[in-house]
């Protein structure tokens, strides 16, 4: 069986989803509803692919919708489609609002729909390589820095980039949040271009997140330290690098390349850097093939919309601690 599915939203990301779509084999792709008139004819030509003129057309000939539109338009769609019986796959963030989120949530329990929410970082390498390890951080370090894109400025930075952090964090730290302090600066758009926090739990982890959409090289890295070691993650790179210290010298004739003693206050320390092995995969393909495995098996998606209801609800926190120091600065 095969699910059959439309794209609502074919703009720079709408587009890349529907290409990769071609290539997970439980979907059939019926088309696509796209209110630019222009851009829609291109897509259809280029990908060979149906255009619908109206959403409800296409909402009767598919059993599931992936929503790739601004954020705004998030929860109207995804409503729309679970009232009528439909799976959604939902781009981040879930919604424009909490409220929007929690309602949707309520839909998806009411109706018992798979909903996924596309935190497409969840399905990076570097994550999958550490996916098996025991991770107990007590201080967590991220900087994602990108160059300034017009397209992301319908929400702030925060919303826009810092809430794939926020998603991966919050699955890493099993606690209450006690505290959060944060700042930003607008400079070309409307809302924060930059943006800072720091989170602290009831647990003791403190994570430090940075991010901007003004930077002129591109970084997204995230650092975890934790008793037995420091894991560090480079969603760019695709890479993950563990480094572990134990008592004692290396044993005899060790042939471990990345092994080495390290003398310290408190004796003789060994060193050991493990590099896991990463393998290449399309992460938004392959969490479009999850959402497929969830339909089928009718199992739950690895990121529901209570996981993105969570990192949504963080993002506003942090986002109204940002507004209240831009108000200081402005009184």
């Amino acid at each position: 069986m095969r699910v059959k599915i439309g794209v609502v939203g074919v703009g720079h990301l709408g587009k890349i989803h529907l290409k990769c779509l071609r290539d997970v084999e439980a979907f059939e792709i019926i088309g696509f509803y796209e209110t630019d008139p222009e851009r829609a004819s291109t897509v259809a030509a280029e990908l060979d692919q149906k255009s619908f003129e109206t959403l409800d057309e296409m909402l009767d000939l598919v059993d599931a919708v992936d929503i790739v539109t601004p954020t705004v338009d998030h929860y109207q769609l995804a409503s729309r489609a679970m009232e009528l019986g439909k799976h959604v796959f939902i781009e981040k963030p879930v919604t424009a609002t909490v409220p929007e989120a929690e309602q949707l949530l309520s839909l998806q329990k009411r109706t018992g729909l798979i909903a996924q929410v596309g935190h497409v970082e969840r399905f990076n390498p570097a994550i999958l390589a550490i996916k098996d390890l025991a991770i107990n951080p007590k201080f967590i370090e991220v900087h994602r820095l990108a160059n300034f894109n017009p397209r992301g400025t319908d929400v702030s930075v925060v919303l826009d980039l810092m809430i794939h952090d926020l998603d991966i964090i919050l699955a890493l730290v099993p606690s209450k949040i006690k505290r959060i302090l944060a700042n930003g600066v607008c400079l070309v758009s409307k809302t924060p271009d930059i943006g800072n926090a720091r989170i602290e739990w009831e647990n003791g982890c403190v994570a430090n997140v940075t991010t901007s959409r003004m930077s002129f090289k591109n970084m997204r890295k995230m650092r975890i330290f934790q008793p037995d070691a420091y894991i560090g993650l480079d969603f760019l790179e695709k890479s993950a690098q563990i480094i572990r210290m134990e008592d004692g010298k290396m044993p005899e004739g060790s042939q471990e390349i990345q092994t080495f003693e390290l003398e310290t206050a408190n004796g003789i320390k060994t060193v050991k850097i493990e590099v896991p092995e990463t393998q290449p995969v399309n992460a938004i393909q392959m969490e479009l093939q999850c959402f497929a495995d969830s339909i089928l098996n009718q199992t739950p998606p690895e990121v529901g919309i209570r996981e993105g209801l969570k990192a949504l609800q963080l993002a506003f926190r942090i986002s109204d601690k940002i507004q209240e120091n831009l108000e200081k600065v402005t009184q």
